[in-house]
C-alpha cells in the first residue's frame, strides 16, 4: 500500500468534498479529498489549493469532476513532480458553454443571491444538470438532491466567483503540457458539457483514453458512483501494468 499513489479527489462546482465511503472498487487505495475555496474566481488560484493538498505526497493521482476536472487540468500542465496520473470525467479545457444565451444565464445566475439565488439560480442549475438516467443510478438522484448538494455547500458569492473562473479559463493551448496517463470519462448525457469539450481533452493530450458510461448524465459520480469507481480501477491496473512493462522491457 505504501508504494501506491494516493488518490485526490477535486470538488466538483459545489466545492464540496468527495463521498469517498461510496467509491468502493477504490477502497483498497489511499484516497483524500478536500473543500474547494469560497469566493475565488480564478481557476489558477484552485489550482494553488489543489497544490497545497499534495505538497507533502511524493506520488498521488487527480481525479477531478466536472469544475474540479478543469483544476485538476490546471494543476496537472504544471507538471508538477508527484504526479503519475490524471483523470477527468464531465471535464472541459475552456469554458464550455457553447451557448451565447446560456452563457449570458449563467452570468446572471452568478449575480443573484438570497431568495432568487436560491429559488431562480439553483433551480436553473439543477435543471441543466439532470439526466434521464440520475433515478435509476446506484443511489438514485433528482434535481431536488442537486439543489440540496448547492443549498448545503455553495454560498451564492461562491457560485457566482466559479461561474467566472469557469467561463474565463482555457487551457487548450496547454493540454501538450500534460506529461501522465490521462484518462477522460464521459457521460452518455450530458446538457451542460457538449461531446466538444470531451473530443478537445482527447485530441490535445498525447495517449489519453476515454471511457464513455452508457446510460449516465453530468451527476454520474453522485448516481453510479461504483460504476465510476470501476472506470478508475481500470484505468489504474492498466496504467501500473503498462509501466511495470515499460520498465521490464528497459
Amino acid at each position: 500500500m505504501a508504494n501506491e499513489p494516493t488518490l485526490v479527489f477535486i470538488p466538483c462546482f459545489s466545492g464540496a468534498p468527495w463521498d469517498l465511503a461510496q467509491l468502493t472498487p477504490l477502497a483498497h487505495r489511499p484516497q483524500r479529498t478536500f473543500r474547494l475555496p469560497e469566493g475565488v474566481a480564478d481557476m489558477e488560484a484552485y489550482a494553488d489549493a489543489a497544490a497545497a493538498h499534495v505538497a507533502d505526497l511524493d506520488d498521488y493521482v487527480l481525479v477531478g469532476d466536472s469544475f474540479g476536472a478543469n483544476i485538476a487540468l490546471a494543476l496537472a500542465v504544471r507538471r508538477p513532480t508527484g504526479l503519475r496520473a490524471l483523470v477527468m470525467s464531465g471535464g472541459f479545457a475552456a469554458n464550455p458553454v457553447s451557448s451565447p444565451i446560456w452563457r449570458s444565464a449563467m452570468r446572471g445566475m452568478g449575480r443573484l443571491r438570497g431568495g432568487p439565488y436560491r429559488q431562480l439560480a439553483l433551480r436553473a442549475h439543477a435543471h441543466r444538470l439532470a439526466s434521464p438516467h440520475d433515478r435509476a443510478g446506484q443511489i438514485p438522484w433528482s434535481q431536488a438532491d442537486s439543489r440540496r448538494l448547492f443549498l448545503d455547500n455553495t454560498p451564492a458569492a461562491s457560485f457566482g466567483a466559479r461561474v467566472s473562473a469557469a467561463l474565463t479559463a482555457d487551457y487548450t493551448d496547454r493540454l501538450d503540457r500534460v506529461g501522465v496517463p490521462t484518462l477522460i470519462i464521459t457521460p452518455s448525457h450530458d446538457k451542460l458539457i457538449g461531446e466538444q469539450a470531451a473530443q478537445t481533452l482527447r485530441t490535445g493530450i498525447a495517449g489519453s483514453r476515454e471511457i464513455v458510461l452508457d446510460r449516465t448524465g453530468h451527476m454520474f459520480r453522485f448516481t453510479h458512483p461504483e460504476t465510476y469507481a470501476r472506470a478508475v480501477e481500470t484505468f489504474l491496473t492498466e496504467t501500473t501494468r503498462d509501466r511495470e512493462l515499460t520498465r521490464a522491457a528497459r
